[in-house]
């Protein structure tokens, strides 16, 4: 089972992901800043992590960067998510580390095909 942990400060947007990828297999684990979330990943090194980039005391941005730094969250996959549908986020989320960025409200379709292809997984399943 892979573990996922999903850095989320909304509490409709977490429940509702959390939700939807735990029926899909996936053990969740859950961060509500960015803060939490860095030291959420090196405790419990996650296969890979849902990172929002707007949050509360670290945004997800300096988070990502930080996690890139350090030997044992480099190569955590991550995936940013973000209501600001603006052009120059995907870019800058690539630049911070992101492995792929995705946009809110979260289509969960587009989103699991992200997901499986950053796990190595069929995504026919």
């Amino acid at each position: 089972m892979h573990k996922i942990l999903l850095v989320e400060d909304n509490e409709m947007n977490r429940d509702m992901l959390s939700r939807r990828l735990k029926k899909r297999g996936f053990h969740i684990l859950l961060a509500i800043d960015g803060e939490k979330a860095v030291e959420m990943a090196h405790n419990e090194t996650p296969d890979l992590i849902l990172m929002d980039m707007e949050l509360p005391v670290l945004d997800g941005w300096e988070a990502t960067k930080r996690l890139r730094q350090s030997q044992e969250t480099c190569n955590i996959p991550i995936i940013g998510l973000s209501a600001h549908a603006l052009t120059g986020d995907s870019t800058k989320a690539l630049e911070v580390g992101c492995n792929d960025y995705d946009t809110k409200p979260v289509e969960i379709p587009r989103l699991l095909n992200k997901i499986y292809k950053l796990l190595g997984k069929d995504t026919s399943t």
